[in-house]
This record gives structure tokens, sequence and C-alpha cells, in this order.
């Protein structure tokens, strides 16, 4: 699952690790979001590591969590869907806007491997001080660098190098950002 192999997706191991995922996102969707100490308590059991300082406003989704890893000083707003079947790393000092999607998860090209139920996933990387606008979609295999910002309503199908900003879909430099 990790490696962008093919795999089939439901053996009984990841089965139970997605189980595992919908009990904790459940619940986390459903508290009170002035609960602070259990949403964070929440968080820290989905994810694979995380900062002292996250907050994500449901309703959030996410295949399995231990494959996420959020730096310090992040949010994500309403609606974040991060298919994480490969590993996602997010950096520090992190906004992701209402609806946005990160996908590591693809299927095969060739229909029969997709009929049989194929599947892959490639990581998706994004660095420190990113902002990702609302309606964004990120593709698998992608890095965002440091100090980016992907316009609302971008797809990301390529790498951003650091410092600019993007938008369009599919997404394109369209401005250096000067420090």
């Amino acid at each position: 699952m990790l490696e962008g192999e093919y795999y089939i997706p439901w053996g009984d191991k990841i089965a139970t690790d997605r189980r595992r995922a919908r009990r904790i996102l459940k619940e986390f969707n459903l508290l009170d979001p002035e609960d602070k100490k259990q949403t964070s308590s929440l968080l820290k059991e989905l994810f694979g590591s995380t900062g002292d300082s996250i907050h994500i406003e449901p309703d959030f989704k996410c295949n399995y969590g231990y494959n996420i890893h959020i730096g310090e000083n992040f949010y994500a707003s309403y609606n974040c869907v991060i298919l994480d079947d490969a590993k996602v790393t997010i950096g520090e000092n992190c906004i992701i806007s209402p609806q946005v999607g990160i996908y590591t998860l693809a299927y095969p090209i060739n229909p029969e491997r997709r009929m049989a139920g194929y599947e892959y996933a490639l990581p998706v990387t994004i660095g420190n001080n990113v902002w990702i606008g609302g309606n964004a979609v990120i593709h698998p295999g992608v890095t965002i660098g440091n100090d980016v910002v992907i316009m609302p309503g971008s797809v990301i199908t390529s790498d951003i190098p650091d410092g600019v900003i993007a938008s369009g879909n599919p997404a394109r430099i369209i401005k250096e950002i000067v420090k």
C-alpha cells in the first residue's frame, strides 16, 4: 500500500484499519468543537504524528489516519478529505480551507486491473507555511514546497516549488512570493 505497488484493498488487516479510522472519525466529527482536550486526544490517536497545536473542523474524513503526519500550528476547515493510503506529510504553519481533497489513492488506467479491484497509492508532501485555498485538489505523488499559496479551486497534478502562488486546473505557477 505505501510503496506505490498495485494492491487489493480488501485484506483483513486493511479492512480492520479502515474500521478503526471510521470509529475514531465518527466520534471526532460528533464532538463539541469547544472540547479541545477530547478533539486533540482523538486526533493524536488517529494520526501517525501531530504537533501540539492542531485544529480540524468537522466533517473530516480519511481512510486510515496513521499515514498522516502533521506539524505544529495546523488548521483545516470544514469538509477536509485526506485519502491516506500512502504517507501524507504536512509541515508547520499550514492552513487548509474548506472542501480540500488530498489524495494518495489512485486506480490503474488498465480497465481489467481496475475492474479486478487493484489500486495503488503515492505519498503527498506539503511543506511549511502553506495555505491551500478552498475546493483545491492535491493529486497522488505531489510535493508542495515551503511558503506556497494554492489558490481556491486549483488542481495540483505536479510538484510545486518553494515560494510561489499556484492556480488553475491543472495548476500552474502564476507568481513568485517575494519576502
